[in-house]
């Protein structure tokens, strides 16, 4: 069982950046993010493998976002730059032992083994 910690948000004014972390108690092949707005379902946001090669965003959020990852921590980090109050949502780490990220894997939520408990991050304008 893989345990991730989310941490990192907060209140931001639109313009503004954020960087939240998740803690994985162990290393994943695949590290995301997810986002659930009020009233909506949750989306993807990014996606990386374990080496960084490769990033994926949702188009959403490309240009502004950034997600990286630290081994040596077990951790992924998302840069939310430019915010605004349409990325207003709870933010949800996710981790998958393997898989194949290809543009119909990464944002199917059945395909990640382990979720955060996710963390707040409210915009306003």
């Amino acid at each position: 069982q893989v345990r991730l910690v989310e941490s990192g948000g907060g209140l931001v004014q639109a313009g503004g950046s954020l960087v939240l972390s998740c803690a994985a108690s162990t290393r994943t092949l695949i590290m995301a993010w997810f986002r659930q707005a009020p009233g909506k379902e949750r989306e993807f946001v990014a996606a990386t493998i374990w080496n960084n090669a490769n990033k994926y965003y949702a188009d959403s959020v490309k240009g502004r976002f950034g997600i990286s990852r630290d081994n040596a921590k077990n951790t992924a980090a998302l840069q939310m730059n430019g915010l605004s109050p349409e990325d207003t949502a709870v933010y949800y780490c996710a981790a998958a032992r393997d898989g194949y990220i290809g543009a119909s894997w990464r944002p199917d939520q059945l395909k990640y083994d382990w979720w955060g408990q996710g963390t707040q991050v409210t915009v306003s304008s």
